[in-house]
Protein backbone atom coordinates (compact mmCIF):
# COMPACT_ATOMS: atom_id res chain seq x y z
CA UNK A 1 0.00 0.00 0.00
CA UNK A 2 1.64 3.75 -1.13
CA UNK A 3 1.93 5.57 2.11
CA UNK A 4 3.13 9.20 0.39
CA UNK A 5 5.46 10.58 -2.40
CA UNK A 6 8.86 12.28 -1.51
CA UNK A 7 11.52 13.66 -2.91
CA UNK A 8 15.11 11.51 -2.66
CA UNK A 9 18.30 11.25 -3.84
CA UNK A 10 19.23 8.14 -6.09
CA UNK A 11 21.00 6.47 -3.12
CA UNK A 12 18.35 7.22 -0.77
CA UNK A 13 16.01 5.66 -3.16
CA UNK A 14 17.66 2.54 -3.14
CA UNK A 15 18.32 2.14 0.76
CA UNK A 16 14.48 2.52 0.59
CA UNK A 17 13.91 0.08 -1.80
CA UNK A 18 15.89 -2.47 0.10
CA UNK A 19 13.73 -2.13 3.00
CA UNK A 20 10.60 -2.38 0.97
CA UNK A 21 12.05 -5.49 -0.44
CA UNK A 22 12.70 -7.10 3.02
CA UNK A 23 16.29 -7.06 3.34
CA UNK A 24 17.75 -7.83 6.30
CA UNK A 25 21.55 -7.98 6.42
CA UNK A 26 23.63 -4.99 4.76
CA UNK A 27 27.28 -4.70 4.06
CA UNK A 28 29.94 -2.14 2.54
CA UNK A 29 32.66 -0.18 2.21
CA UNK A 30 32.36 3.43 1.93
CA UNK A 31 32.75 4.72 -1.83
CA UNK A 32 31.77 7.72 -3.27
CA UNK A 33 29.37 7.41 -5.31
CA UNK A 34 27.90 4.39 -3.33
CA UNK A 35 28.18 5.69 0.18
CA UNK A 36 25.15 7.62 0.88
CA UNK A 37 23.13 4.41 0.48
CA UNK A 38 24.62 2.03 3.78
CA UNK A 39 24.04 5.64 5.38
CA UNK A 40 20.54 6.16 4.85
CA UNK A 41 20.40 2.13 5.19
CA UNK A 42 20.73 2.75 9.05
CA UNK A 43 17.61 4.40 9.16
CA UNK A 44 15.52 1.25 9.34
CA UNK A 45 18.13 -0.31 11.43
CA UNK A 46 15.13 -2.27 13.42
CA UNK A 47 14.94 -4.05 10.43
CA UNK A 48 18.57 -4.22 8.42
CA UNK A 49 21.65 -5.13 10.01
CA UNK A 50 24.05 -2.72 8.53
CA UNK A 51 27.84 -2.66 8.49
CA UNK A 52 31.14 -0.85 7.08
CA UNK A 53 33.43 -3.99 6.07
CA UNK A 54 37.04 -3.47 6.00
CA UNK A 55 36.02 -4.21 1.99
CA UNK A 56 34.16 -4.63 -0.70
CA UNK A 57 35.64 -8.42 -0.90
CA UNK A 58 34.67 -9.03 2.94
CA UNK A 59 31.21 -7.14 2.35
CA UNK A 60 30.71 -9.15 -0.64
CA UNK A 61 30.75 -12.26 1.33
CA UNK A 62 28.83 -11.28 3.99
CA UNK A 63 26.09 -10.65 1.41
CA UNK A 64 26.48 -13.90 0.41
CA UNK A 65 26.82 -15.67 3.92
CA UNK A 66 23.36 -14.27 4.72
CA UNK A 67 21.55 -15.04 1.13
CA UNK A 68 23.34 -19.06 2.06
CA UNK A 69 21.52 -18.97 5.17
CA UNK A 70 18.32 -17.46 3.68
CA UNK A 71 17.28 -14.22 3.77
CA UNK A 72 17.42 -11.19 1.56
CA UNK A 73 21.14 -9.48 1.49
CA UNK A 74 23.08 -7.20 -0.33
CA UNK A 75 26.52 -5.13 -0.62
CA UNK A 76 27.29 -1.67 -1.89
CA UNK A 77 30.46 -0.22 -3.63
CA UNK A 78 31.77 1.80 -5.92
CA UNK A 79 32.95 0.83 -9.45
CA UNK A 80 36.10 -0.01 -8.41
CA UNK A 81 35.26 -2.00 -5.27
CA UNK A 82 33.87 -4.18 -7.82
CA UNK A 83 37.50 -5.21 -8.66
CA UNK A 84 38.24 -5.93 -5.35
CA UNK A 85 34.63 -8.15 -4.51
CA UNK A 86 35.24 -9.91 -8.09
CA UNK A 87 36.77 -12.63 -6.51
CA UNK A 88 33.22 -13.93 -4.35
CA UNK A 89 31.32 -12.48 -7.09
CA UNK A 90 32.69 -14.58 -9.98
CA UNK A 91 32.01 -17.83 -8.07
CA UNK A 92 28.86 -16.84 -6.62
CA UNK A 93 27.69 -16.64 -9.76
CA UNK A 94 28.18 -20.32 -10.13
CA UNK A 95 26.71 -21.18 -7.05
CA UNK A 96 23.45 -19.28 -7.47
CA UNK A 97 21.58 -17.84 -4.21
CA UNK A 98 18.89 -18.80 -1.04
CA UNK A 99 17.71 -15.80 -0.23
CA UNK A 100 17.97 -12.82 -2.79
CA UNK A 101 21.21 -11.76 -3.31
CA UNK A 102 22.01 -8.08 -4.62
CA UNK A 103 25.44 -6.05 -5.61
CA UNK A 104 24.79 -2.21 -6.13
CA UNK A 105 27.83 -1.37 -7.91
CA UNK A 106 27.83 2.68 -9.07
CA UNK A 107 29.92 3.72 -11.72
CA UNK A 108 31.50 6.73 -11.82
CA UNK A 109 31.39 8.31 -15.56
CA UNK A 110 33.15 11.59 -16.05
CA UNK A 111 35.51 10.57 -12.96
CA UNK A 112 34.23 12.84 -10.11
CA UNK A 113 35.87 10.79 -7.66
CA UNK A 114 37.47 8.44 -9.13
CA UNK A 115 40.81 6.46 -10.50
CA UNK A 116 39.73 5.19 -13.61
CA UNK A 117 35.97 5.06 -15.62
CA UNK A 118 35.57 1.21 -16.13
CA UNK A 119 31.95 0.13 -16.93
CA UNK A 120 30.27 -2.37 -14.29
CA UNK A 121 28.34 -4.18 -17.35
CA UNK A 122 31.39 -5.75 -18.75
CA UNK A 123 32.60 -6.94 -15.44
CA UNK A 124 28.80 -8.63 -15.34
CA UNK A 125 29.30 -9.94 -18.83
CA UNK A 126 32.57 -11.82 -17.92
CA UNK A 127 30.98 -13.32 -14.45
CA UNK A 128 27.84 -13.67 -16.48
CA UNK A 129 25.21 -11.98 -13.63
CA UNK A 130 22.45 -10.08 -14.70
CA UNK A 131 22.30 -5.87 -14.30
CA UNK A 132 19.57 -3.52 -13.86
CA UNK A 133 20.07 -0.03 -14.12
CA UNK A 134 17.18 2.46 -13.08
CA UNK A 135 16.92 6.08 -14.98
CA UNK A 136 15.78 7.82 -12.08
CA UNK A 137 14.90 7.56 -8.20
CA UNK A 138 12.16 5.79 -8.10
CA UNK A 139 12.55 3.23 -10.82
CA UNK A 140 16.28 2.76 -7.90
CA UNK A 141 13.96 2.20 -5.31
CA UNK A 142 11.48 -0.15 -7.59
CA UNK A 143 14.05 -1.82 -9.55
CA UNK A 144 15.77 -2.79 -5.56
CA UNK A 145 12.60 -4.64 -5.38
CA UNK A 146 12.53 -6.32 -8.86
CA UNK A 147 16.48 -7.79 -8.44
CA UNK A 148 15.31 -9.34 -5.14
CA UNK A 149 12.46 -11.36 -7.05
CA UNK A 150 15.33 -11.99 -10.41
CA UNK A 151 17.77 -13.04 -8.03
CA UNK A 152 15.31 -15.66 -6.10
CA UNK A 153 13.69 -16.64 -9.15
CA UNK A 154 16.24 -17.59 -11.33
CA UNK A 155 19.13 -18.74 -8.57
CA UNK A 156 21.47 -15.65 -9.63
CA UNK A 157 23.39 -12.87 -7.92
CA UNK A 158 22.06 -9.59 -9.75
CA UNK A 159 23.66 -6.26 -9.71
CA UNK A 160 21.88 -2.95 -10.02
CA UNK A 161 24.26 -0.33 -11.52
CA UNK A 162 23.72 3.09 -10.51
CA UNK A 163 25.91 6.01 -11.66
CA UNK A 164 27.33 9.27 -9.94
CA UNK A 165 24.14 11.03 -11.58
CA UNK A 166 21.67 8.99 -10.54
CA UNK A 167 23.28 8.46 -7.17
CA UNK A 168 23.26 12.42 -6.08
CA UNK A 169 20.52 13.62 -8.18
CA UNK A 170 16.72 13.59 -6.73
CA UNK A 171 13.64 12.94 -7.76
CA UNK A 172 10.01 12.10 -6.50
CA UNK A 173 9.75 8.55 -4.72
CA UNK A 174 6.45 6.63 -3.88
CA UNK A 175 6.64 4.73 -0.72
CA UNK A 176 5.40 1.19 0.15
CA UNK A 177 5.29 -0.77 3.30
CA UNK A 178 7.86 -3.03 4.22
CA UNK A 179 7.39 -6.34 2.33
CA UNK A 180 7.98 -9.06 5.22
CA UNK A 181 9.90 -11.96 3.66
CA UNK A 182 9.56 -15.14 4.62
CA UNK A 183 13.88 -16.88 5.29
CA UNK A 184 13.98 -19.53 3.08
CA UNK A 185 14.95 -22.43 5.22
CA UNK A 186 18.64 -23.75 4.56
CA UNK A 187 19.27 -26.76 3.50
CA UNK A 188 22.97 -28.38 3.11
CA UNK A 189 23.72 -28.74 -0.42
CA UNK A 190 27.56 -29.57 -1.19
CA UNK A 191 27.39 -29.80 -4.59
CA UNK A 192 25.53 -25.80 -5.25
CA UNK A 193 27.54 -24.04 -2.01
CA UNK A 194 30.73 -25.86 -2.34
CA UNK A 195 32.90 -24.35 -4.93
CA UNK A 196 35.60 -27.33 -5.64
CA UNK A 197 36.30 -28.72 -9.33
CA UNK A 198 33.97 -31.26 -9.67
CA UNK A 199 31.52 -29.33 -8.46
CA UNK A 200 32.14 -26.00 -10.25
CA UNK A 201 32.08 -27.99 -13.24
CA UNK A 202 28.10 -28.51 -13.30
CA UNK A 203 27.57 -25.48 -11.51
CA UNK A 204 28.34 -24.29 -14.61
CA UNK A 205 26.40 -25.91 -16.95
CA UNK A 206 23.34 -25.31 -14.65
CA UNK A 207 23.98 -21.78 -14.55
CA UNK A 208 24.47 -21.68 -18.41
CA UNK A 209 20.68 -22.89 -18.44
CA UNK A 210 19.40 -20.85 -16.05
CA UNK A 211 20.92 -17.41 -18.23
CA UNK A 212 19.27 -18.70 -21.13
CA UNK A 213 16.19 -18.52 -19.49
CA UNK A 214 16.57 -15.15 -17.76
CA UNK A 215 17.61 -14.25 -21.04
CA UNK A 216 14.54 -15.44 -23.21
CA UNK A 217 12.40 -13.46 -20.07
CA UNK A 218 14.24 -10.33 -20.33
CA UNK A 219 12.11 -9.76 -23.72
CA UNK A 220 8.75 -10.04 -21.29
CA UNK A 221 10.36 -7.95 -18.23
CA UNK A 222 8.30 -4.96 -17.36
CA UNK A 223 11.20 -2.93 -16.97
CA UNK A 224 12.11 -3.42 -20.94
CA UNK A 225 9.63 -0.69 -22.05
CA UNK A 226 8.75 0.55 -25.76
CA UNK A 227 7.97 3.78 -26.48
CA UNK A 228 6.83 4.15 -29.95
CA UNK A 229 6.95 7.45 -31.42
CA UNK A 230 7.99 9.18 -34.70
CA UNK A 231 9.83 5.94 -36.65
CA UNK A 232 12.19 8.13 -38.36
CA UNK A 233 14.62 8.05 -35.22
CA UNK A 234 14.77 4.95 -33.05
CA UNK A 235 16.69 4.49 -30.05
CA UNK A 236 17.80 2.29 -27.23
CA UNK A 237 19.27 3.37 -23.86
CA UNK A 238 19.25 2.46 -20.15
CA UNK A 239 19.90 4.50 -17.37
CA UNK A 240 20.48 8.39 -17.09
CA UNK A 241 21.00 8.69 -20.63
CA UNK A 242 17.58 7.93 -20.95
CA UNK A 243 16.64 10.95 -19.51
CA UNK A 244 19.11 12.84 -22.08
CA UNK A 245 17.47 11.35 -24.87
CA UNK A 246 14.16 12.09 -23.77
CA UNK A 247 15.04 15.70 -23.45
CA UNK A 248 16.88 15.75 -26.61
CA UNK A 249 14.77 13.41 -28.86
CA UNK A 250 10.92 14.14 -27.62
CA UNK A 251 9.43 12.83 -30.85
CA UNK A 252 11.50 9.49 -31.19
CA UNK A 253 11.24 6.15 -30.71
CA UNK A 254 12.62 4.56 -27.50
CA UNK A 255 13.26 1.23 -26.08
CA UNK A 256 14.32 1.53 -22.56
CA UNK A 257 16.18 -0.97 -21.26
CA UNK A 258 15.89 -1.96 -17.53
CA UNK A 259 17.64 -4.77 -18.02
CA UNK A 260 21.31 -4.36 -19.39
CA UNK A 261 22.97 -8.02 -19.19
CA UNK A 262 21.25 -9.87 -20.25
CA UNK A 263 19.85 -8.25 -23.25
CA UNK A 264 16.26 -9.04 -24.66
CA UNK A 265 17.14 -10.22 -28.40
CA UNK A 266 13.76 -10.86 -29.41
CA UNK A 267 12.34 -6.84 -27.70
CA UNK A 268 15.24 -5.36 -29.52
CA UNK A 269 15.22 -7.37 -32.87
CA UNK A 270 11.64 -6.16 -32.78
CA UNK A 271 11.98 -2.76 -32.56
CA UNK A 272 14.91 -2.29 -34.53
CA UNK A 273 12.17 -3.49 -37.18
CA UNK A 274 9.98 -0.62 -36.62
CA UNK A 275 12.83 2.35 -37.36
CA UNK A 276 14.31 3.78 -40.16
CA UNK A 277 17.46 4.40 -38.39
CA UNK A 278 18.65 3.07 -35.00
CA UNK A 279 20.62 4.77 -32.14
CA UNK A 280 22.24 3.51 -29.43
CA UNK A 281 22.98 5.82 -26.60
CA UNK A 282 24.76 4.32 -23.95
CA UNK A 283 27.76 6.25 -21.48
CA UNK A 284 30.93 4.44 -21.60
CA UNK A 285 31.26 1.27 -22.93
CA UNK A 286 29.52 0.05 -26.06
CA UNK A 287 28.22 -3.20 -24.31
CA UNK A 288 24.64 -2.64 -25.63
CA UNK A 289 26.02 -2.01 -28.96
CA UNK A 290 28.12 -4.34 -29.41
CA UNK A 291 25.80 -7.21 -28.85
CA UNK A 292 23.11 -5.44 -30.88
CA UNK A 293 25.58 -5.64 -33.85
CA UNK A 294 26.79 -8.69 -33.71
CA UNK A 295 23.19 -9.68 -34.03
CA UNK A 296 23.32 -8.54 -37.32
CA UNK A 297 21.05 -5.07 -37.12
CA UNK A 298 22.32 -2.05 -38.27
CA UNK A 299 23.08 0.83 -35.87
CA UNK A 300 24.44 3.78 -35.18
CA UNK A 301 26.93 4.27 -31.53
CA UNK A 302 29.94 4.94 -30.93
CA UNK A 303 31.04 5.91 -34.17
CA UNK A 304 29.35 9.14 -33.04
CA UNK A 305 29.25 9.34 -29.55
CA UNK A 306 32.42 9.40 -26.93
CA UNK A 307 33.44 6.39 -24.49
CA UNK A 308 34.19 8.88 -21.98
CA UNK A 309 32.09 10.97 -19.58
CA UNK A 310 28.77 11.33 -19.02
CA UNK A 311 26.64 12.94 -21.73
CA UNK A 312 24.02 15.47 -22.08
CA UNK A 313 20.81 16.47 -23.98
CA UNK A 314 23.04 18.97 -26.04
CA UNK A 315 25.55 16.30 -26.84
CA UNK A 316 22.78 13.87 -28.26
CA UNK A 317 21.28 16.61 -29.90
CA UNK A 318 24.60 17.75 -31.86
CA UNK A 319 25.28 14.07 -32.62
CA UNK A 320 21.73 12.81 -33.92
CA UNK A 321 20.34 16.02 -35.17
CA UNK A 322 23.07 17.62 -36.46
CA UNK A 323 22.24 20.92 -33.93
CA UNK A 324 24.40 23.19 -32.37
CA UNK A 325 22.81 24.31 -29.04
CA UNK A 326 24.20 27.56 -28.17
CA UNK A 327 24.85 27.58 -24.47
CA UNK A 328 25.35 30.72 -22.81
CA UNK A 329 29.04 30.47 -21.05
CA UNK A 330 28.72 30.62 -17.66
CA UNK A 331 29.88 33.24 -15.52
CA UNK A 332 34.52 33.75 -14.82
CA UNK A 333 34.77 31.61 -11.57
CA UNK A 334 38.64 31.50 -10.48
CA UNK A 335 40.33 28.00 -10.71
CA UNK A 336 39.41 25.64 -7.08
CA UNK A 337 41.88 22.44 -7.40
CA UNK A 338 40.96 20.15 -4.53
CA UNK A 339 43.07 20.84 -1.92
CA UNK A 340 43.39 19.30 1.94
CA UNK A 341 41.51 21.33 4.18
CA UNK A 342 42.92 24.12 6.65
CA UNK A 343 44.31 22.36 9.33
CA UNK A 344 44.48 18.86 7.82
CA UNK A 345 47.40 16.96 10.16
CA UNK A 346 48.31 15.36 6.23
CA UNK A 347 49.40 18.74 5.51
CA UNK A 348 52.35 19.33 8.07
CA UNK A 349 53.53 15.56 7.43
CA UNK A 350 54.02 16.30 3.55
CA UNK A 351 55.59 19.41 4.34
CA UNK A 352 58.15 17.58 6.06
CA UNK A 353 58.12 14.79 3.37
CA UNK A 354 58.85 17.81 0.81
CA UNK A 355 61.36 19.06 3.31
CA UNK A 356 63.43 15.69 3.27
CA UNK A 357 63.23 15.83 -0.58
CA UNK A 358 61.72 12.25 -0.37
CA UNK A 359 59.29 10.19 -2.60
CA UNK A 360 55.78 9.34 -1.36
CA UNK A 361 53.99 6.07 -3.15
CA UNK A 362 50.86 7.28 -2.12
CA UNK A 363 47.35 5.75 -1.96
CA UNK A 364 43.46 6.45 -2.03
CA UNK A 365 42.28 8.77 0.28
CA UNK A 366 42.08 12.45 1.21
CA UNK A 367 46.15 12.23 1.03
CA UNK A 368 46.40 11.83 -2.36
CA UNK A 369 46.22 15.32 -2.74
CA UNK A 370 49.55 15.45 -1.48
CA UNK A 371 50.28 15.19 -5.40
CA UNK A 372 49.16 18.50 -5.99
CA UNK A 373 51.14 21.83 -5.75
CA UNK A 374 52.57 23.58 -3.23
CA UNK A 375 53.44 20.20 -1.83
CA UNK A 376 53.85 17.73 -5.09
CA UNK A 377 55.06 15.49 -2.95
CA UNK A 378 53.11 12.23 -4.27
CA UNK A 379 55.15 10.54 -7.01
CA UNK A 380 52.38 7.41 -7.43
CA UNK A 381 48.67 6.51 -7.04
CA UNK A 382 47.28 3.41 -7.94
CA UNK A 383 44.43 1.57 -5.94
CA UNK A 384 43.63 1.01 -2.36
CA UNK A 385 46.49 -0.78 -0.26
CA UNK A 386 49.25 -0.55 -3.63
CA UNK A 387 51.43 2.30 -1.85
CA UNK A 388 52.71 -0.51 0.49
CA UNK A 389 53.11 -3.17 -2.48
CA UNK A 390 54.77 -0.77 -4.66
CA UNK A 391 57.25 0.30 -2.41
CA UNK A 392 58.09 -3.11 -1.78
CA UNK A 393 58.36 -3.30 -5.43
CA UNK A 394 60.51 -1.10 -5.49
CA UNK A 395 63.05 -2.16 -3.56
CA UNK A 396 62.85 -5.71 -5.11
CA UNK A 397 63.68 -3.90 -8.47
CA UNK A 398 66.29 -1.48 -6.92
CA UNK A 399 67.61 -2.71 -3.85
CA UNK A 400 67.72 -1.11 -0.41
CA UNK A 401 69.62 2.27 -0.58
CA UNK A 402 67.23 2.81 -3.64
CA UNK A 403 64.48 2.79 -1.30
CA UNK A 404 65.72 4.93 1.75
CA UNK A 405 64.20 8.46 -0.03
CA UNK A 406 60.87 7.12 -0.04
CA UNK A 407 58.22 6.36 2.13
CA UNK A 408 54.35 4.71 1.49
CA UNK A 409 51.46 6.66 2.43
CA UNK A 410 48.69 5.26 3.48
CA UNK A 411 45.16 5.96 5.93
CA UNK A 412 44.25 4.30 8.48
CA UNK A 413 41.02 2.90 6.58
CA UNK A 414 42.76 2.30 3.71
CA UNK A 415 45.58 0.13 5.75
CA UNK A 416 42.77 -1.96 7.10
CA UNK A 417 40.84 -2.52 3.41
CA UNK A 418 43.74 -3.78 1.64
CA UNK A 419 47.37 -2.49 2.97
CA UNK A 420 47.59 -4.78 6.06
CA UNK A 421 47.63 -7.50 3.21
CA UNK A 422 50.64 -5.55 1.61
CA UNK A 423 52.91 -5.04 4.86
CA UNK A 424 52.50 -8.75 5.97
CA UNK A 425 54.27 -8.95 2.23
CA UNK A 426 56.63 -6.91 3.31
CA UNK A 427 57.46 -8.59 6.59
CA UNK A 428 57.32 -12.18 4.80
CA UNK A 429 59.79 -11.22 1.86
CA UNK A 430 62.09 -9.72 3.66
CA UNK A 431 61.77 -6.06 2.79
CA UNK A 432 63.61 -2.82 3.35
CA UNK A 433 61.13 0.22 3.24
CA UNK A 434 58.54 3.13 5.49
CA UNK A 435 55.42 2.74 5.78
CA UNK A 436 53.45 5.95 7.01
CA UNK A 437 50.30 5.50 8.31
CA UNK A 438 48.58 8.85 8.11
CA UNK A 439 45.73 7.92 11.18
CA UNK A 440 43.57 10.20 11.26
CA UNK A 441 40.80 8.38 13.14
CA UNK A 442 37.90 8.64 10.01
CA UNK A 443 37.51 7.59 6.73
CA UNK A 444 38.06 10.64 5.72
CA UNK A 445 36.96 11.40 1.68
CA UNK A 446 34.54 10.03 1.78
CA UNK A 447 32.27 11.92 4.55
CA UNK A 448 34.04 10.11 7.97
CA UNK A 449 32.64 7.03 7.90
CA UNK A 450 33.66 4.82 10.87
CA UNK A 451 35.99 1.85 11.07
CA UNK A 452 37.28 -1.05 11.98
CA UNK A 453 39.70 0.92 14.26
CA UNK A 454 37.59 4.01 15.10
CA UNK A 455 35.52 1.52 17.79
CA UNK A 456 32.09 2.57 16.11
CA UNK A 457 30.21 0.45 14.08
CA UNK A 458 27.67 1.91 11.11
CA UNK A 459 24.94 1.33 13.38
CA UNK A 460 26.31 3.64 16.27
CA UNK A 461 26.86 0.76 18.73
CA UNK A 462 30.25 1.25 20.64
CA UNK A 463 32.58 -1.95 19.49
CA UNK A 464 36.48 -3.09 19.99
CA UNK A 465 38.63 -1.01 18.28
CA UNK A 466 41.70 -2.51 16.16
CA UNK A 467 45.07 -1.56 17.66
CA UNK A 468 47.01 -0.17 14.93
CA UNK A 469 50.49 -0.13 16.08
CA UNK A 470 49.70 -3.54 18.02
CA UNK A 471 48.63 -4.75 14.62
CA UNK A 472 52.06 -3.85 12.97
CA UNK A 473 53.81 -5.60 15.59
CA UNK A 474 51.77 -8.56 15.21
CA UNK A 475 52.67 -8.74 11.66
CA UNK A 476 56.31 -8.91 12.39
CA UNK A 477 57.44 -5.00 11.92
CA UNK A 478 59.68 -4.64 14.63
CA UNK A 479 59.93 -0.69 14.25
CA UNK A 480 56.69 0.46 15.03
CA UNK A 481 56.89 4.69 15.75
CA UNK A 482 54.02 6.64 16.97
CA UNK A 483 53.92 10.74 16.50
CA UNK A 484 51.87 13.90 16.30
CA UNK A 485 51.67 14.97 12.81
CA UNK A 486 51.66 18.56 14.29
CA UNK A 487 55.07 18.04 16.07
CA UNK A 488 57.22 18.65 12.99
CA UNK A 489 60.42 18.29 14.71
CA UNK A 490 59.62 15.00 16.32
CA UNK A 491 58.42 13.73 12.55
CA UNK A 492 61.56 14.98 10.64
CA UNK A 493 63.53 13.09 13.44
CA UNK A 494 61.56 10.08 13.21
CA UNK A 495 61.22 9.99 9.19
CA UNK A 496 65.23 10.03 9.18
CA UNK A 497 66.07 7.83 11.89
CA UNK A 498 63.54 4.72 10.00
CA UNK A 499 64.08 5.09 6.37
CA UNK A 500 68.08 4.73 7.24
CA UNK A 501 67.23 1.39 8.95
CA UNK A 502 67.59 -2.01 6.83
CA UNK A 503 64.17 -3.38 7.69
CA UNK A 504 60.58 -3.10 7.60
CA UNK A 505 59.44 -0.04 9.92
CA UNK A 506 56.32 1.62 10.14
CA UNK A 507 55.55 5.42 11.58
CA UNK A 508 51.59 6.39 12.40
CA UNK A 509 50.93 9.84 12.47
CA UNK A 510 47.96 9.25 14.51
CA UNK A 511 46.46 12.77 14.45
CA UNK A 512 42.62 12.81 14.37
CA UNK A 513 40.67 14.98 11.07
CA UNK A 514 40.07 18.71 11.80
CA UNK A 515 36.56 18.25 10.98
CA UNK A 516 35.63 15.43 13.72
CA UNK A 517 37.07 17.73 16.21
CA UNK A 518 33.74 20.32 16.82
CA UNK A 519 35.53 22.22 19.76
CA UNK A 520 36.41 25.87 19.58
CA UNK A 521 39.35 26.46 18.21
CA UNK A 522 42.30 28.41 18.70
CA UNK A 523 42.81 31.77 17.31
CA UNK A 524 46.04 32.85 15.48
CA UNK A 525 46.78 36.45 14.24
CA UNK A 526 49.88 37.42 11.63
CA UNK A 527 51.42 40.56 12.96
CA UNK A 528 52.71 42.43 9.55
CA UNK A 529 55.32 44.94 11.31
CA UNK A 530 57.01 41.66 12.58
CA UNK A 531 56.55 39.60 8.86
CA UNK A 532 60.02 39.26 7.42
CA UNK A 533 57.87 38.20 3.71
CA UNK A 534 60.51 34.99 3.77
CA UNK A 535 57.41 32.69 2.66
CA UNK A 536 58.13 29.99 4.89
CA UNK A 537 54.61 29.69 6.23
CA UNK A 538 52.89 29.57 3.08
CA UNK A 539 55.12 26.45 1.94
CA UNK A 540 52.41 24.12 3.24
CA UNK A 541 49.76 25.69 1.19
CA UNK A 542 47.46 26.15 3.93
CA UNK A 543 43.96 28.10 2.19
CA UNK A 544 43.50 30.28 5.65
CA UNK A 545 47.06 31.80 4.65
CA UNK A 546 46.98 34.59 1.63
CA UNK A 547 50.04 36.86 1.23
CA UNK A 548 49.38 40.46 1.38
CA UNK A 549 49.83 42.93 -1.96
CA UNK A 550 52.62 44.30 0.19
CA UNK A 551 54.05 40.43 1.18
CA UNK A 552 53.25 40.29 4.32
CA UNK A 553 50.78 37.71 5.62
CA UNK A 554 46.85 37.47 6.77
CA UNK A 555 45.37 34.81 8.25
CA UNK A 556 41.56 34.43 7.38
CA UNK A 557 39.94 33.35 10.87
CA UNK A 558 36.78 32.26 9.11
CA UNK A 559 38.76 29.20 7.46
CA UNK A 560 41.90 29.18 10.11
CA UNK A 561 40.86 25.57 12.78
CA UNK A 562 44.17 26.46 14.98
CA UNK A 563 46.11 24.12 13.81
CA UNK A 564 49.21 26.47 14.84
CA UNK A 565 51.26 24.88 12.08
CA UNK A 566 52.27 28.39 10.78
CA UNK A 567 53.14 29.49 13.96
CA UNK A 568 55.69 26.60 14.12
CA UNK A 569 57.31 27.82 10.97
CA UNK A 570 57.48 31.47 11.52
CA UNK A 571 61.12 31.88 13.07
CA UNK A 572 60.36 35.79 13.72
CA UNK A 573 57.31 35.32 15.66
CA UNK A 574 55.31 37.03 13.32
CA UNK A 575 52.22 34.49 14.33
CA UNK A 576 50.50 34.49 17.97
CA UNK A 577 48.44 32.61 19.22
CA UNK A 578 45.56 35.19 20.12
CA UNK A 579 43.06 33.14 21.66
CA UNK A 580 43.14 29.42 23.38
CA UNK A 581 40.79 26.63 21.95
CA UNK A 582 38.54 24.29 23.98
CA UNK A 583 41.58 22.26 24.76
Amino acid sequence: MSNKRVIMLGNEAIARGAYEAGVKVSAAYPGTPSTEISENIIKYKDDIYSEWSPNEKVAAEVAIGASISGVRAMACMKHVGLNVASDPLYTVSYMGVNGGLVLVVADDPGLYSSQNEQDTRMVARAAQVPVLEPADSMEAKEYMKAAFQISEVFDRPVILRTTTRLAHSQGLVELYDREEVEDVPYEKNIAKNVMMPGNAKLRHVEIEKRNLELAEAANTLPINTVEMNDTKIGVITSGIPYQYVKEALPNASVLKLGMVNPLPKKLITEFASKVDTLYIVEELDPVIEEQVKSWGIKAIGKEIFTVQGEYSANMIRKAILKEEVAVKAPAAAPGRPPILCPGCPHRSVYYVLNKLKMHVAGDIGCYTLGAVAPLSVVDSVICMGASISSLHGMEKAKGKDYIKNWVAAIGDSTFLHTGVNSLMNMVYNKSTGTVMILDNSTTGMTGHQDHAATGKTLMGEPTNAIDIPNLCRAIGVKNVVEVNAFDIKTLEKVIKEEVAKDEVSVIITKTPCVLLDKSKKPVYIAHSDKCKKCGMCMKPGCPAMTKKADGTIYIDDTMCTGCGLCETLCKFDAIELLKEGDK
